[in-house]
């Protein structure tokens, strides 16, 4: 469906100001726009047919002016008319919404992923650079943003309308979205499932900056230490170096590389190591015992944090040939927090 530059302009513009639809502040908003468009107007032009075609034929066809009623036979070019055009209007619908979709859940291979961890009643985010937040996500424009999502205790659901995201946020799973801010501002985060007395409360902001701010930002934000840090400091405390040591006499596989490949199971199947397999490896390790190994690792279930388990993977993720680890560190060392910044979490 084509319309006219100008014309889209004057009606986004439009409602804008009118408060009756929120900003297009990233690329996938005009698309999703675009979509709900289409729908609202085939929407009132099938509900103005109907209605005139009901209202016509009340008057044409009254008691008064036919006290006889008169029997109608069948029309297979009207059937199949009323048949074709609704199937052709939910068959454009049902494509162009299943590659929207795909687009808006299939994140770019060069996205800066963010964690989300939610918790009644707040939001954290997590950046790669260690810098924390409590209802609150700075994100630099013109860059792909991967949210790596899941929660700590009921489900809720993650949405920014200005950019067009909505995603739930489930325990014990990761879930994912991405977007890419198009213009610089502050456009409000929102819970959009009910997730108990303070619902209303779990809000918070996005600050989408230039990314020379954002960059001066992370500069000023960042507690000193990456989460791959973190990650390395928690893999050593809790001894996990001592069975995967990467030496070809350890007890564990070794972890150089294994982000991204795929791996064969002692049960035949093969998984590819991505963030939620390797999160369900540490707190489920019985169920994925790599085949030529003993499954002798034990469950970490209740004994290592949602921030924990993100360090880990993110340390896990950044392993090459012949890694070390550092092994004199304490699990209190590890779960150092971030120094207070404007924004950020205690």
């Amino acid at each position: 469906m084509h319309i006219s530059p100008v014309l889209w302009q004057f009606l986004v513009k439009f409602l804008n100001a009118s408060a009756l639809f929120p900003r297009e502040a990233s690329t996938i908003a005009p698309y999703a726009d675009a979509l709900y468009f289409f729908l609202l107007t085939i929407t009132v032009i099938g509900l103005v047919l109907v209605g005139s075609l009901v209202f016509g034929f009340s008057i044409r066809y009254r008691k008064a002016k036919h006290p006889v009623a008169v029997q109608v036979e069948g029309s297979t070019l009207l059937e199949a008319t009323w048949t074709i055009i609704p199937l052709a209007l939910f068959l454009i619908c049902f494509v162009w919404g299943a590659l929207l979709y795909f687009r808006i859940y299939n994140p770019p291979t060069n996205a800066m992923n963010v964690y989300i961890v939610g918790k009644q009643w707040m939001w954290k985010a997590e950046h790669p650079g260690g810098q924390h937040e409590i209802n609150a996500l700075h994100v630099p424009t013109g860059r792909p943003i991967q949210l790596t999502m899941i929660s700590q205790d009921v489900f809720h659901s993650f949405s920014i309308p200005d950019f067009r995201v909505k995603r739930e946020v489930i325990p014990g799973r990761y879930s994912t979205v991405w977007f890419q801010a198009t213009t610089p501002g502050t456009y409000h985060i929102f819970c959009t499932q009910y997730c108990g007395t303070n619902h209303s409360a779990m809000i918070g902001e996005v600050t989408a900056m230039n990314p020379d701010d954002y960059q001066k930002w992370t500069q000023e934000s960042t507690s000193g230490m990456s989460l791959a840090q973190n990650g390395e400091r928690l893999f050593a405390s809790m001894g996990c170096n001592a069975c995967h040591s990467g030496d070809a006499a350890s007890r564990g596989p070794s972890l150089a590389g294994v982000y991204g490949s795929k791996l064969q199971l002692t049960s035949g199947s093969t998984v590819l190591v991505n963030d939620a397999y390797l999160r369900d490896a540490i707190l489920n390790p019985s169920e994925h015992v790599t085949a030529g190994y003993a499954p002798i690792m034990p469950t970490y279930q209740g004994q290592i944090s949602e921030d924990g388990l993100i360090d880990l993977v993110e340390y896990i993720k950044t392993l090459q040939s012949n890694y070390r680890v550092q092994q004199t560190l304490t699990t209190a060392d590890s779960n150092q927090q971030a120094p207070k910044t404007p924004g950020a979490a205690k």
